[in-house]
């Protein structure tokens, strides 16, 4: 019988599960076994690709936490329990420590306390306050009337540790989803406790922005929480006098910092002060300063003073704050005046704002929804936005915006649909009925948002609170896979709705015909019965300027002159003495840096090499070879952070280095079986939406208010007919 039983419950809430059972896996746990009590079918399959020893338990969607527990506990036999939240860690040896501590305690205490660190949107592993209480406790287990101050640590469950028998026997008090009230019932209900002033958890608190708002019932049953608690120490004056001082802090702060209708506010603060009132303690002492203000207030039920008090704080703050702020304010003084003006005008509901890669130009899937949206509603004007320098190079008759100009402004203040694959600026104010649709500019391999913040090389001094306010006007983010939506719910977490529509600049690979691919090989130079191989490399976060990969002349000249090398980079450019200069000439090696759109590219070539470009999830669509050059895989996946492992999951044969390419396009294993056969799982995972009408779907949805259920279904990818080949089409 193993000494602990860890139990992972819960949905695996923003992709954290994998890194959390990963984490178990780093180290062996001797006498510790796992149980993950999976929520949902995200949890079920992360917990099935973990070790095979791993118990998991597969719950329905929507189980809650109290249900998950009780499933995890029942298939335990450990005599030591302990519950970890699927989006919280357990820091590198963290089972043993509780392991060893739980075995010196045996059968004399119930619950182990924990120290733990925090991490959070913006911080990682922040240390807790709780160490003092734990150091100051010592080794001996004791009784909770004894050290009542126990109860001032952080109310998580995860940081108590239950004995099983103990658990078994008082569920009627922890079998509850409100996870503060379990982890101080906890205490209240153990015969002893006994302390580990060691760090073993790591609380991972979620962005606010991305969970839903709490409903008023939840705010009200604050106040019966900690009334609850309050009933269960009735008897023990010690105890009772600390939590009545926990309750009416944490009521006060609650009602002082949390937003709350009128209505709700108002019960909420005569729930509190009836609450304040009838468990005082006996000869109890408010605290000195403004929070006896604030007590005194409460205890009254003074809601209007309470207010008044606060307007008055609110005011000497929002002063001071001005007075920092004036010289920033003055220099924007005239395009806010201009902006402002214009945000009092109604929105226009026929008004489209269009944007692609920080204002290049016409691109991508705005460019592929716009198309669509001019089609299906011809009636909603489209306007993009498009930077000065490019505004030349727009297709004759685009109605368009420099920004900063005045009609820039108000264009935006006034549109009801703003569309963008990046974001616009901070500026930008999210008008009630506008409409912000985040379309992304590819599937990703690399860590994005907030999962950067680990990776300083790709980060670069970001500023991941105003890029998180700009994440918070989005109302939909479109996605081309399962895999995608997921990782934009962890790097993005905020309250946008997820459109698993497909990526609509991605539509032309199935609905391209066979002149369409040869006009593309046409306008590039490509002359019939050539091999086009599509060469493109991604940028390197750690590389101040860019490093070739790939010697051109001497992969070409291995090649052969039937093949075309499709060059999306602008490194290769030499003097005249160069032997690019002859290849380029001869048509064997073309720049197509600056080529629009990527599709015809795509639509164009035989075959494509990239390494880490999100180009490859693309350009399966077209299900023809790919392969990877991958000869920094270590250093890119180090220092960029990476979502999966592409050497073991690469949509066609893998090079480490140039030889190794060579050979793979020269001896036909860039597109044999086995080829094949990597392509076809690679198209299952990430081709999941994209099927020819992604652009319908989106613009139905958004534009036209369709619902989820009218919208045209995804084909299965067995039902789908890619463009044809170059071959195919004669090219």
């Amino acid at each position: 019988m193993p000494h602990l039983s860890v139990i992972v419950y819960g949905p695996n809430t923003q992709g954290y599960l994998n890194e959390l059972l990963g984490s178990l896996e780093t180290r062996p746990l001797p006498d510790t076994e796992v149980i993950v009590a999976a929520v949902g079918e995200w949890a079920r399959e992360t917990a099935e690709g973990h070790a095979p020893e791993t118990v998991v338990v597969p719950l329905p969607e929507g189980t809650g936490d109290a249900a998950a527990r009780a499933a995890g506990a029942a298939r335990a036999s450990g005599r030591w329990l302990h519950f970890v939240r699927a989006k919280d860690g357990l820091p590198a040896g963290a089972p043993r420590l509780i392991a060893e501590r739980t075995a010196e305690l045996g059968d004399t205490a119930d619950v182990l306390l924990l120290d733990h660190v925090t991490s959070t949107w913006q911080t990682a592993a922040a240390p807790s306050r709780d160490g003092r209480l734990l150091a100051g406790a010592g080794r001996t287990d004791l009784a909770l009337a004894d050290a009542a101050d126990l109860l001032r640590l952080t109310p998580l469950l995860g940081t108590r540790v239950l004995r099983a028998a103990f658990w078994r026997a008082q569920q009627e008090h922890l079998g509850t989803d409100d996870e503060p009230r379990a982890a101080q019932a906890a205490l209240l209900r153990a015969g002893r406790v006994a302390c580990l002033n060691q760090v073993a958890y790591d609380h991972r608190t979620l962005r606010p922005q991305s969970l839903p708002p709490p409903a008023a019932a939840d705010r009200l049953a604050l106040v019966g929480r900690h009334e609850s608690l309050l009933a269960l120490a009735a008897d023990r004056r010690a105890v009772h006098a600390v939590l009545y001082e926990l309750m009416v802090r944490d009521l006060i702060r609650t009602f002082a910092r949390e937003e709350m209708p009128e209505a709700v506010a108002r019960e909420f603060f005569r729930r509190a002060s009836l609450a304040a009132v009838r468990h005082r303690p006996e000869g109890h002492r408010r605290p000195a300063g403004l929070e006896g203000v604030r007590h005194a207030l409460l205890e009254e039920g003074a809601y209007a003073r309470y207010r008044a008090f606060q307007a008055v704080n609110h005011t000497r703050r929002a002063a001071r704050k001005a007075v920092r702020t004036r010289k920033r304010r003055i220099g924007a003084k005239l395009r806010d005046q201009r902006y402002r003006r214009a945000l009092d005008r109604p929105v226009d509901p026929e008004l489209a704002v269009f944007a692609a890669y920080w204002d290049r130009g016409v691109a991508c899937n705005p460019a592929a929804v716009a198309a669509k949206l001019a089609e299906l509603a011809p009636h909603i004007r489209r306007v993009w936005v498009v930077s000065k320098a490019n505004a030349a190079l727009l297709p004759p008759g685009t109605d368009h915006v420099i920004p900063g100009t005045p009609r820039y402004w108000e264009t935006l203040a006034t549109a009801r649909y703003l569309t963008n694959n990046v974001n616009f600026p901070n500026a930008v104010v999210k008008r009630p009925g506008a409409i912000h649709l985040q379309t992304h500019h590819g599937t990703p391999l690399k860590r994005m948002g907030l999962d950067q913040m680990a990776h300083p090389a790709a980060a670069k001094g970001m500023d991941f609170a105003a890029l998180m306010n700009r994440v918070d006007k989005w109302d939909y983010s479109v996605s081309a896979n399962s895999h995608s939506t997921r990782m934009w719910e962890r790097a993005y977490p905020a309250r946008f709705t997820s459109l698993d529509h497909g990526y609509p600049r991605n539509d032309v690979f199935y609905t391209a015909t066979a002149a369409d691919v040869r006009a593309a090989r046409e306008r590039l130079g490509i002359a019939p019965g050539r091999r086009a191989v599509l060469y493109a490399p991604t940028h390197r976060d750690y590389e101040a300027g860019f490093t070739p990969r790939i010697d051109l002349a001497a992969l070409s000249d291995r090649l052969g002159e039937d093949t075309v090398l499709l060059v999306r980079a602008h490194y290769f450019y030499g003097g005249a003495a160069s032997p690019l200069t002859g290849l380029r000439r001869s048509g064997r090696i073309v720049d197509v840096s600056s080529y629009d759109p990527v599709e015809e590219l795509c639509l164009a070539a035989d075959a494509l090499v990239t390494d880490y470009s999100s180009i490859m999830f693309d350009y399966a669509n077209l299900d023809r070879p790919i392969v990877i050059h991958a000869d920094d895989w270590e250093t890119y996946r180090t220092t960029r952070g990476v979502y999966f492992d592409l050497m073991a999951e690469a949509p066609g044969p893998v090079a480490r280095t140039q030889e190794e390419l060579t050979e793979i396009l020269t001896s036909g294993a860039w597109h044999d079986e086995n080829a094949a056969k990597a392509r076809a799982a690679f198209r299952a995972r990430f081709c999941e939406y994209d099927d020819g009408r992604a652009a319908e779907r989106v613009v139905r949805r958004v534009f036209l208010g369709e619902p989820e259920r009218a919208l045209p279904p995804v084909l299965p990818l067995d039902a789908r007919t890619p463009a044809p080949t170059p071959e195919e089409a004669g090219a």
